[in-house]
């Protein structure tokens, strides 16, 4: 499977912005691209308070849907973020969308102090059948808390993607927990990160990074905008499970309803 990373510097609340070099990164992919990643709320950038009645859309909204009519031209797939609203309320959202439209929905669940006051969680950790391997997606500060990344494991995923807006100091953080996350479940990790400087002061740490199932790092990014193709084999989840399996070996199970789809989802439903 080969990814590419779309490491960005976006503009908070220009959506025309963030769109418009989403769509150009989707026309220039690799002809050999399966998927390109992006960072966290990438579309909308990060808002918050009245800003949100204006910048956050549906997922059947317009920018969804000129992302989706990029990604049947191309004839690949992407995971990118967005500023959700739904039913009254916002949400930090994330999805991945293929040729045949959006596979995966994924909240946030685990918001960082800052969210709080305007973003709702979401209420369940997801995965999907793509491509023949069961893809899960988090985004930021979820991938600190080992649990949420256990629990895609447990529901049988092989890649986690992380869609990322962590920033200075807490750069070094995200790196260990990434590394940390695919070696404890053996599997692959994949986090794009943003870049540049937000409206409101915070310096973006970069670090978009690639981890084996095995902890060690594939790729990593610098400081400065990337876009870097990796190709993944999946048989390395084979070998880095084949003398031990800590998923089948532990003692301990994350509680919680699994729900079955038949459209290959399958989600842990945390309330």
């Amino acid at each position: 499977m080969n990814i590419e990373l779309l490491q960005l510097a976006g503009r908070d609340g220009d959506t025309a912005y963030n769109l418009g070099r989403t769509l150009e990164a989707i026309a220039n992919c690799s002809a050999d691209t399966d998927l390109l990643v992006f960072p966290e709320t990438h579309l909308m950038g990060f808002v918050g308070g009245e800003q949100l009645a204006n910048v956050a859309e549906p997922l059947d909204g317009p920018t969804l849907q000129a992302v989706q009519r990029a990604v049947r031209q191309r004839g690949v797939s992407v995971v990118i973020g967005l500023v959700e609203s739904a039913a009254g309320v916002y949400h930090n959202t994330s999805v991945l969308i293929t040729p045949d439209g959006i596979a995966l929905q994924y909240r946030k669940t685990h918001l960082w102090p800052s969210e709080r006051s305007d973003i709702t969680p979401g209420d369940r950790l997801v995965t999907t059948l793509w491509k023949g391997v069961r893809v899960g997606l988090l985004i930021c500060y979820d991938i600190e808390l080992p649990e949420t990344a256990r629990a895609l494991a447990q529901l049988g995923a092989e890649l986690i993607i992380v869609t990322n807006g962590n920033m200075d100091p807490y750069g070094p953080v995200h790196r260990t927990a990434i590394m940390a996350r695919a070696q404890e479940n053996q599997l692959f990790t994949v986090m794009v990160n943003r870049v540049g400087q937000g409206d409101d002061g915070l310096v973006f740490a970069g670090g978009s990074a690639v981890i084996t199932p095995l902890g060690q790092v594939l790729y990593e990014a610098g400081r400065e905008e990337a876009r870097h193709k990796v190709s993944l084999d999946f048989a390395q989840i084979r070998a880095a499970r084949s003398d031990y399996h800590y998923l089948n070996d532990r003692r301990l199970w994350l509680q919680g309803e699994v729900a079955e789809h038949p459209d290959g989802r399958r989600e842990l439903l945390i309330g």
